[in-house]
């Protein structure tokens, strides 16, 4: 499975949504693909991912991506995470 964790600016809130959401796959037991990306390079990645996470901000300057977007109010929140990860990596 690939995912992956966009912020809107830069990719330091990214790659801190990479890591929450591999301690989230790691607690679950499941293995994945954790890609970070910026906004722009996310549109394209997303084409190929099978989720995006990212904010409530930035979902809809994805598009139309056949990825399930899947947003996250915090981006510190290991436990959001892994919640709203377990129905889509069961």
């Amino acid at each position: 499975m690939k995912i992956v964790a966009v912020c809107g600016m830069g990719i330091g809130t990214s790659v801190l949504l990479k890591m929450n959401a591999e301690k989230a796959l790691r607690a679950l037991g499941k293995d994945a693909d954790v890609e970070a990306a910026d906004i722009g390079t996310a549109r394209g990645a997303a084409r190929t991912a099978e989720v995006v996470l990212t904010s409530a901000e930035l979902a809809p300057e994805l598009g139309d991506v056949p990825a399930k977007v899947v947003i996250i109010d915090n981006f510190m929140d290991v436990a959001e995470i892994t919640e709203k990860l377990t129905p889509l990596v069961s």
